[in-house]
């Protein structure tokens, strides 16, 4: 576990270097080009064997506290040992930026691993927002453990 937090790091400081020296070679050179909406987002959850592990959830609350077009998803990185599955449904929700109690359609992504799978899988998913932002999102999911995963 120690090693896989290592690598997480390892990883999250290279993509950090690699952006500053994009930036810095965009500033340099004196182009005027913008840099890719594009981000990186690591996210963990973790869950029984073979059971729906909530992974994401995904909607769009315009500033008066009302829904927009929902993001667009995409399975950039299918886990090894498990599927993903996405379902629609009604988000609700208080204290969420303005907003004191919304109630709005998004997605909600599931994984469930295969039956006998004890372990880390990862996943990544893009999500495409309206007005071009993009967020690929690093999903690693910790599957058994715990008192339910024990046996005597």
């Amino acid at each position: 576990m120690e090693a896989d937090a290592r690598h997480l790091f390892q990883g999250n400081l290279r993509r950090a270097v690699a952006s500053c020296l994009a930036i810095l070679t965009l500033v340099a050179s004196g182009s005027s080009a913008a840099p890719a909406q594009e981000q990186t987002v690591e996210r963990a959850a973790k869950g029984q064997p073979a059971k729906d592990i909530q992974v994401g959830v995904y909607l769009n609350v315009q500033p008066d506290c009302t829904s927009g077009t929902l993001p667009a998803i995409r399975l950039v990185r299918p886990p090894t040992n498990g599927a993903v599955s996405i379902k629609r449904g009604k988000v609700s929700a208080t204290n969420y930026k303005q907003c004191l109690a919304l109630e709005v359609p998004g997605f909600i992504a599931f994984y469930r691993s295969k039956p006998d799978f004890s372990g880390i899988d990862i996943l990544t998913i893009e999500v495409r927002y309206p007005g071009g932002r993009t967020e690929m999102q690093r999903i690693s999911v910790t599957v058994g453990g715990g008192p339910a995963g024990q046996k005597i």
